[in-house]
């Protein structure tokens, strides 16, 4: 699956990757590759990235993630 991480200056992620795990509105949740599509608000916290066995972590503000067909984009303000 394809997941890119955004902010309005910079693309800050953009690969493959087995699985992400982001900080949800009503909590943290973890999508797969196949996953039904799905669309959530984000509150400030950690993102995580299994791409290529490595773990990659992002500390973001507050954003939305959509996952369709195997593509997510997480688009946030900002990304330290």
């Amino acid at each position: 699956m394809r997941i890119k991480i955004l902010t309005p200056e910079k693309t800050v992620f953009d690969a493959e990757a087995e699985s992400v795990r982001v900080p949800g509105e009503a909590g943290a949740f973890e999508v797969l590759k196949n996953h039904a599509p799905i669309l959530s608000s984000l509150v400030p916290g950690e993102v995580r990235v299994i791409s290529e066995k490595r773990e990659l972590t992002y500390m973001v503000s507050k954003g939305f993630f959509e996952f369709s067909h195997n593509n997510g984009v997480i688009l946030v303000d900002s990304v330290a």
